[in-house]
C-alpha cells in the first residue's frame, strides 16, 4: 500500500517499537537496489552543491543515500533508530573510503537533539514511519537560511512488472508475497504490530503546514537491473513486513521455501527487474 495510507501516523493502533527492522540490516544494502549516480548529479545541479555545508539524512538505514551524497558536503550526519543499521552504515562508509559522516542513533521525533544546522535534509523512504508533522517542523528549524529538504520517492527492493523482453526472468514477487503470508498471516507485519489502511494528509499538506514551499520536482528514469537469487532473497528480508526476526524459529523453513521458489522461477539463479523511476521533491 502507498506510504501515505499505511504509516506510523495513520495506521490505527500501530505504534513504533525497536524491533521494526530487527535482523534486516545485513540484508538491506544487498537486497535494495542502490540509488544511481544520477540522483546525486541532479541534486548537485539543482542545489548548487559545492562540497561545503552539512547534510542530514533522516532515517538513513545503512546509509544508502547518505553515502551517495556525503562527498558533496564538508560534513554529513546519518540518523536512524536502529543501531544495527548504523553499524552497517559505518562498515560501508569505511569500505567506500568515506570519512566525513557521523552516525547517530536517534528517532526522528527526537530532533533537533543536539545536531548542528544543515544545508540539506533528506528523507529517503523514511518519513512515512514518523510523526510527519512533528518531524517536518523540527527539520524546518534545523535548516540554515536558504537550505532545502529533499523527499525521495523510490521503491528499491523490487521492480515493476513489465512485458518488455528482459535478460532473465522477473522475480516471482506475487508468489513471494503469498509465501510470506503463509508464514506470517495476511496482515502486513511491522515490528510487534500490524499495519492497516488509514487516512492521511498528503505529503504536500504536511510540508506546507511546516512552513515549506514547493516542491520542485525532479525525476530519474527507471532502469533495468540484473539480480542474483541471493539479492532477491535479501530484498525480502530487508522489508519491515518480513524481517528475519518475525519468523522466529521458523526462519530456516521459510528460507528453504523461499530459495526453492526462486530456483523454480530461474534455475540459473539470475533475475531481471524493471525499476520504477525515482522522484525527488525539493522543498524550501
Amino acid at each position: 500500500m502507498p506510504s501515505d495510507q499505511v504509516s506510523a501516523a495513520t495506521s490505527p493502533g500501530w505504534t513504533w517499537d525497536p524491533s521494526l527492522y530487527a535482523g534486516s540490516a545485513p540484508y538491506y544494502a544487498v537486497g535494495r537496489v542502490g540509488y544511481p549516480a544520477e540522483v546525486a548529479a541532479l541534486l548537485v545541479d539543482a542545489l548548487q552543491l559545492d562540497g561545503s555545508g552539512r547534510l542530514l539524512d533522516v532515517g538513513c538505514g545503512p546509509g544508502s543515500l547518505t553515502l551517495l551524497l556525503a562527498p558533496h558536503f564538508s560534513e554529513a550526519f546519518g540518523i536512524d533508530a536502529d543501531r544495527d543499521m548504523l553499524t552497517e552504515a559505518a562498515r560501508l562508509a569505511e569500505e567506500k573510503g568515506i570519512g566525513n559522516v557521523r552516525w547517530r542513533q536517534l528517532r526522528a521525533e527526537e530532533l533537533p537533539a543536539d545536531l548542528p544546522p544543515a544545508q540539506l535534509v533528506t528523507f529517503a523512504q523514511s518519513l512515512h514511519w514518523m510523526d510527519r508533522r512533528r518531524v517536518t517542523r523540527a527539520v524546518r528549524a534545523l535548516l540554515v537560511p536558504h537550505g532545502a529538504v529533499v523527499h525521495v520517492h523510490a521503491t528499491t527492493h523490487e521492480g515493476v512488472g513489465t512485458d518488455a523482453p528482459l535478460s532473465h526472468p522477473q522475480p516471482p514477487r506475487k508468489a513471494i508475497t503469498l509465501l510470506v503470508q503463509r508464514y506470517l498471516g495476511p496482515q502486513r507485519r511491522a515490528g510487534q504490530g500490524v499495519l492497516t489502511p488509514g487516512v492521511a494528509d498528503s505529503e504536500d499538506v504536511v510540508y506546507r503546514a511546516a512552513g515549506f514551499t514547493g516542491p520542485r520536482h525532479l525525476e530519474v528514469p527507471g532502469r533495468v537491473v540484473d539480480r542474483s537469487a541471493a539479492e532477491v532473497a535479501a530484498s525480502v528480508y530487508s522489508l519491515s513486513g518480513s524481517t528475519p526476526s518475525l519468523f522466529g524459529d521458523r526462519l530456516p523453513d521459510f528460507d528453504a521455501d523461499l530459495r526453492r521458489l526462486l530456483a523454480d522461477a530461474s534455475p540459473d539463479g539470475r533475475f531481471s527487474e524493471q525499476m520504477a523511476p525515482i522522484a525527488l521533491d525539493i522543498w524550501r
